[in-house]
C-alpha cells in the first residue's frame, strides 16, 4: 500500500524498529499462548509457581504491543505534520493557472479531508499491522502443534478473508465516489458562505441552491457512505463470526475425527480466540486505509508543484531599466480551443514611467497584468528584462519578486513586511498612514494589524500600504480607486501617484476615471484582446470621455 511505502522511504530507520517492536509482540502474544499450553494445561506444577511469571508475560506483552502501537502512532502523526506543510508549500510553488483550475474548493478538500483521511489512517495503522504480524506468528505456532489441522483452519480463514476482500473492495469502491462527491460539497459550501447576502435577499435562489444544487450532492453522498458502512460491516461481521466456526472447527478435526489430542485443540481454540481481535480490528482498520488510499490518489491529480524547501527569496534584485513583453499571447484553456486569446502584445515598460491601462469588461486587461506581473505563462513570445529572456523558473521566480500588486481580487494579509521578508520601515509606515487618511483607523500589535474588518475602501488602502512598504521598484494597481470617494480619489491620482513614483517606483494603473488621464506618462487601451498606445488627438479623446470611447469600441 502506499501509505507504507511513503512512510519507509522518509523513515526507514524508525519505521524498521517499529516493525521489529510488532514481531516481538507477536512473538510474545505466541509466548503467552504456548506457556498457557505448557503450564496452565499440560503442566501439573503448583499454580502459585507458574502464576508470577504468567503475569510477568503478560505485562511484557503489555508494554512490547502498547509501545508498538504509540511508536506507530507517533510516526505517522509526523508523517501527516511533514505532509500538510509539504502540500501548502506545494500550493505556494504552483503556478497561478493551475491553482485557478483546480479551484478553492478542490484545494480546501485536499488540505482538509484528504489529510485528515490520511491522520485517520495512521491512527489505524497499528491495528493492520499489529493483526497481519500477529496471524504470521500464531500460524507458524500452529504449523508446529498441527499441520493436518493448520491446513484445514487455513483454508477456512482464508476462505474467510477472501470473502471479506470482495466486501472491502465495494467499501473502497463506495469511499471514491464519497471523495468526489466532497468535492463538489465544498463548492456547494463556498456558495452558501460566499453569496450569504444574495442569498438573503433572494429565497427563491436560496430554496434552488439548496434543493437542486446542495441537496442533490448530500443525497449521493449519503448514498455512497451509507453504502460504504454496509459493506464494512458485513466484512466485520463476517470476520467474526466465521473466526468462531474456525474454532468449532478445530475442535471437530481434533475431538470428531482424531487429529489431535484435546490440549491440542483447547491450545488452537485459544490462539484463534487470541486472533480474532486482532483479525477483526485489521478488517476495521482497512476501510479508513483505503481511504487513504484514494485521497493519495486524489493529492496526485491535482498536478501541484513538486515539493522544493527554499522559498526561493532573493535578496538583492539587480536594478531594471526596461522590461518588454515581446510577441506575447495568452489563450485560456478550452475543450475545443476557442479559448479568450490575447496578443500578440508588444509593450516595454521603462523603469520610473506611470503608465495607465483601459479597456472594456472581457477585453484582457487583468490578463496582461497577471502576464506583466509573471502570474501567466505566455503560449508564445518572451519576456525579457533589460534584453535578457525569461527561460528557467529560477528567472521566473525573481521577476515575480519585482512587483507589488493589489489586484481587484485582491487578499488582504494583516501583516506588514519590509523588503525580503524583514520588518517594515516604521517612518514609511507612519507616513504612508497619515497619506492614505488610516492614522487612527488601524489599530496595531506589533507590525499585524488586529482590526482588519475595514469598508472595502478602506481594505484597498491598507492592501496599498502593505504594497508601499514592500519597497519594490514596480507597483500593479487594478482598478484602484474604483471604491474610494471622490474626494480621495482625487487625492490618489494628483498626489498619492506622484509620490510613489518619486520614490523610484514603476506604476502600473488600470484605471477608467478620464478625469485623470493627463496625469500617467503613457496611455495604453486593450480591445478585444489586442494592446494599443494611445498618442495625440487618441489620447486627449480618451480623457475627455473614456465611456464614450468604450463604447464605440
Amino acid at each position: 500500500m502506499e501509505l507504507l511505502s511513503i512512510v519507509y522511504r522518509q523513515y526507514r530507520l524508525p519505521f524498521l524498529i517499529i516493525m521489529l517492536l510488532s514481531l516481538l509482540s507477536a512473538v510474545a502474544g505466541i509466548g503467552v499462548i504456548a506457556y498457557i499450553n505448557q503450564q496452565l494445561i499440560e503442566s501439573t506444577a503448583a499454580p502459585w509457581r507458574v502464576l508470577p511469571v504468567f503475569l510477568g508475560l503478560i505485562l511484557l506483552l503489555l508494554a512490547i504491543t502498547l509501545g508498538a502501537q504509540l511508536a506507530l502512532t507517533m510516526l505517522g502523526h509526523h508523517f501527516v505534520y511533514e505532509l500538510r506543510g509539504r502540500l501548502i508549500k506545494r500550493i505556494l510553488d504552483t503556478d497561478t493557472e493551475t491553482l485557478e483550475r483546480i479551484g478553492s474548493s478542490g484545494l480546501l478538500a485536499s488540505l482538509s479531508a484528504d489529510v485528515r483521511n490520511i491522520t485517520i489512517a495512521f491512527v489505524r495503522l497499528p491495528e493492520l499491522v499489529q493483526g497481519v504480524v500477529i496471524t504470521l506468528g500464531a500460524v507458524l505456532y500452529l504449523g508446529w502443534l498441527s499441520p493436518g489441522m493448520l491446513a484445514v483452519t487455513a483454508i477456512w480463514v482464508t476462505a474467510t478473508m477472501l470473502v471479506g476482500l470482495v466486501l472491502v473492495q465495494n467499501v473502497y469502491r463506495h469511499l471514491a465516489r464519497v471523495r468526489e462527491t466532497e468535492d463538489a460539497l465544498y463548492q456547494d459550501y463556498e456558495a452558501f458562505i460566499d453569496g450569504h447576502k444574495e442569498l438573503s435577499l433572494n429565497r427563491s435562489r436560496a430554496r434552488q441552491q439548496f434543493e437542486s444544487v446542495y441537496d442533490r450532492h448530500a443525497r449521493s453522498y449519503r448514498s455512497h457512505i451509507i453504502r460504504s458502512d454496509t459493506f464494512h460491516l458485513s466484512a466485520l461481521n463476517w470476520s467474526n463470526i466465521m473466526m468462531l466456526g474456525a474454532i468449532g472447527v478445530a475442535f471437530f478435526l481434533a475431538n470428531g475425527l482424531g487429529w489431535a489430542d484435546t490440549n491440542v485443540a483447547a491450545t488452537y481454540s485459544l490462539t484463534l480466540l487470541f486472533l480474532r481481535t486482532p483479525l477483526i480490528q485489521a478488517v476495521g482498520a482497512l476501510p479508513t486505509l483505503l481511504n487513504a488510499q484514494v485521497a493519495f490518489q486524489k493529492l496526485a491529480t491535482l498536478q501541484l508543484a513538486e515539493y522544493q524547501a527554499d522559498f526561493g527569496e532573493v535578496s538583492d534584485l539587480p536594478k531594471w531599466q526596461a522590461i518588454e513583453l515581446r510577441g506575447v499571447t495568452y489563450q485560456y484553456p478550452d475543450p475545443q480551443g476557442k479559448g479568450f486569446t490575447v496578443g500578440p502584445i508588444n509593450l516595454t515598460l521603462k523603469r520610473g514611467e506611470l503608465v495607465f491601462l483601459i479597456g472594456g469588461n472581457g477585453s484582457g486587461k487583468s490578463t496582461l497584468a497577471r502576464l506583466l506581473t509573471g502570474l501567466y505563462r505566455p503560449l508564445s513570445g518572451e519576456i525579457l528584462v533589460d534584453g535578457k529572456a525569461l527561460v528557467t523558473e529560477d528567472d521566473w521566480a525573481e521577476f515575480r519578486q519585482r512587483f507589488s500588486t493589489v489586484f481587484t481580487d485582491f487578499h488582504l494579509f494583516d501583516q506588514l513586511l519590509g523588503p525580503v521578508g524583514k520588518a517594515p520601515d516604521s517612518d514609511l509606515v507612519e507616513t504612508w498612514l497619515n497619506e492614505l487618511k488610516m492614522k487612527g483607523k488601524l489599530v496595531f500589535d506589533g507590525d499585524r494589524v488586529t482590526n482588519p474588518r475595514l469598508s472595502q475602501g478602506q481594505r484597498k488602502r491598507l492592501a496599498l500600504l502593505l504594497a508601499v512598504a514592500e519597497q519594490r521598484d514596480f507597483l500593479l494597481l487594478d482598478e484602484w480607486a474604483a471604491d474610494q470617494d471622490p474626494q480621495f480619489r482625487r487625492t490618489f491620482y494628483r498626489e498619492l501617484l506622484p509620490r510613489i513614483q518619486q520614490m523610484g517606483v514603476t506604476i502600473f494603473a488600470i484605471s477608467h476615471d478620464d478625469h485623470y488621464f493627463e496625469r500617467a506618462d503613457r496611455l495604453l487601451e486593450m480591445r478585444n484582446g489586442k494592446l494599443t498606445e494611445l498618442h495625440g488627438e487618441q489620447r486627449e479623446q480618451a480623457s475627455r470621455d473614456a465611456v464614450a470611447r468604450l463604447d464605440r469600441g
